[in-house]
């Protein structure tokens, strides 16, 4: 599918972002090895979480919706997953293959896990190899590296992870197997990453402790089901929250998104380059912070060095931040993000070259872009990689530049933001 943009007028008034999709994930698994009902609000039903649900589904868990974005998880416990018949397919999402092993490592019996061509290319050994030390047996392909991954799980033993890099699905994939082992499971990290399964696993009963970037869980809880209120997603809400920011004249808000500090690094990197960002009506939902965003034009963006500890905090946002870099005064630097390469695409490459037919000066660095702004954007036809977050960066440019901008393959978007296009069709007009 193609996506047409022309220059926009100014971006007015509310506009709704989906449910994240973190959250989301983790509200059906978790809610599946609860005992009891889980009710699921604002759920995103984007293909990723889409394929969480479908796995769950085929290890035995009655799950109803979505639903008007509603979802409703019957939970049989810790220990109420069945052998499933078929294998698993996780189709295009990380989250759901490295956070499902977790769970999968706790089992006492045989799955098969897969995803489509993309996701099979994406290294998977960091979650496998704590994993297998815990006790699980993890074989695919390059040494368990890629999947297909055939796993028979339990038996599993505490353990202390040293992570070497901070992220939040072998974090978290780990947590989730800590929970099968008898004893205390403790992850550390060199940065603080997104702690979204750190909160959840409390909300639903879990005994967790976080002190600083260090995580620990007492294995073998009882957790109990739960009603998730799912706030909007911080990384679909960056889109449109930088696209105001570039736009002349535009004002908007973006109700109930989720402010977590673990994840709105992007906020506070745009605020460093002079964004006029306000979070509104700040409150605590189901243990996530929340607030309405409301983002105005003020055509003073400026360049900055964003690398360290902020990265885990922005890392999906990576895409759009370049973008205002384009668009802003000076030179901005994006470092130790070389994560970026293996997500769904090598978004260092695709980000460059995606800016680069647009006019903008950017060069690729081992580890993350330097992006030279300031040059008057021309439309150009871009193909998304089958990248959702590159097609919505491609989007957000072109509503900034001259001249008509085509987007190449921008079905993919649907992964993370169903409705994307019938936003940006309604500036359009």
């Amino acid at each position: 599918m193609d996506l047409r943009i022309e220059p926009a007028g100014a971006l007015k008034g509310k506009y709704s972002v989906p449910g994240d999709k973190s959250i989301s994930h983790r509200a059906v698994m978790l809610g599946a090895i609860a005992e009891g009902d889980t009710l699921i609000e604002n759920f995103l039903p984007g293909e990723d979480c889409l394929s969480t649900i479908d796995c769950m589904r085929k290890l035995g868990i009655e799950i109803e919706g979505p639903d008007n974005a509603v979802v409703k998880v019957h939970g049989r416990g810790l220990d109420g997953l069945a052998e499933p018949e078929d294998i698993l397919d996780a189709g295009n999402s990380g989250t759901t293959m490295r956070l499902l092993l977790g769970i999968l490592a706790g089992q006492p019996f045989f799955s098969v896990i897969t995803g489509d061509a993309s996701l099979r290319r994406r290294p998977m050994a960091r979650v496998t190899e704590p994993l297998g030390q815990m006790g699980a047996q993890i074989e695919g392909r390059q040494g368990s590296n890629l999947a297909p991954l055939a796993v028979r799980g339990g038996n599993l033993t505490p353990f202390f992870l040293n992570s070497a890099v901070a992220s939040a699905q072998v974090k978290s994939a780990v947590l989730l197997a800590g929970l099968y082992a008898k004893g205390a499971t403790t992850v550390t990290e060199p940065y603080r990453s997104r702690d979204h399964t750190e909160r959840m696993l409390e909300y639903f009963g879990a005994d967790v402790e976080v002190n600083g970037n260090h995580v620990w869980l007492s294995g073998r809880p009882c957790l109990k089901g739960q009603k998730v209120v799912v706030p909007g997603d911080i990384s679909s809400a960056a889109f449109l929250i930088v696209a105001a920011s570039v736009v002349p004249g535009s004002d908007i808000i973006l109700p109930g998104v989720g402010v977590n500090p673990t994840r709105s690094g992007i906020l506070d990197v745009l605020w460093e380059m002079g964004a006029d960002i306000e979070l509104l009506d700040r409150r605590d939902e189901g243990g996530e912070p929340v607030a309405d965003i409301r983002a105005r034009y003020t055509g003073k963006l400026s360049g900055v060095t964003v690398g360290g500890e902020t990265i885990p905090r922005l890392i999906d946002e990576v895409p759009v931040l370049a973008v205002a870099a384009a668009l802003a005064g000076g030179v901005t630097i994006i470092k130790d993000a070389a994560e970026l390469k293996v997500k769904e695409s090598d978004r260092i490459a695709t980000v460059a070259a995606m800016l680069g037919m647009f006019g903008a000066d950017v060069e690729q660095l081992p580890d993350g872009l330097l992006v030279r702004g300031g040059r008057q954007l021309k439309g150009a036809v871009c193909e998304s990689h089958g990248d959702h977050r590159i097609a919505m960066a491609a989007a957000v440019t072109g509503l900034a530049a001259e001249g008509e901008t085509v987007v190449r393959g921008a079905e993919c978007i649907d992964v993370s933001f169903p409705g994307f296009e019938t936003i940006i069709k309604s500036i359009l007009k």
